[in-house]
């Protein structure tokens, strides 16, 4: 069995190289070959990356018959993007395995667990994105920590009843 790995970290202080070791071991223990690896340093809600676009060509041209990698968020951006692109493996007949997940496509469990896996990445990824957009709204607002007291600003004089403790 030809297996194609694919590996993304979000930036470059990152490092695909321990995806791509974990990937390599499980191909030896099944005996799998490999066919190319994949990787890209990019954000996984980046409609374009570069090298998981060369990995589709590949697949549609059947120069593999199994996707890996270490985890299911490492390929979709959502819910929905991850079935659309399942769609498009099984009508290719191409399995995806997810490693670190123990998600195999060739079975009837590894197809649920991989749309129940989906769904729940997909939730994480946006109360990320919620959180991350809270954090912004407060830190305009100049608000900061849990008792959301306004920050003092730099240069401005405490007034003389602070400043003396009466």
């Amino acid at each position: 069995m030809k297996v194609a790995i694919y590996c993304r970290v979000s930036t470059e202080e990152q490092d695909a190289d321990k995806q791509e070791l974990i990937c390599v071991e499980d191909c030896k223990r099944k005996g799998f070959e490999i066919y190319k690896v994949y990787k890209d340093v990019i954000s996984g809600t980046t409609s374009s990356r570069p090298n998981f676009n060369k990995l589709l060509e590949d697949m549609r041209t059947r120069k593999f018959d199994t996707l890996m990698v270490t985890k299911l968020d490492r390929v979709g951006r959502s819910l929905k993007h991850l079935l659309s692109l399942f769609d498009e493996f099984q009508s290719k007949g191409i399995d995806f395995i997810a490693v670190t997940q123990n998600i195999d496509t060739s079975t009837a469990s590894g197809k649920l667990q991989f749309q129940i896996l989906g769904a729940f990445a997909e939730f994480e990824r946006n109360m990320i994105s919620e959180r991350t957009k809270e954090g912004l709204k407060k830190k305009r607002d100049g608000k900061r920590g849990k008792d959301k007291k306004p920050r003092k600003r730099r240069g401005v004089l405490k007034s003389p009843k602070n400043y003396y403790g009466k």
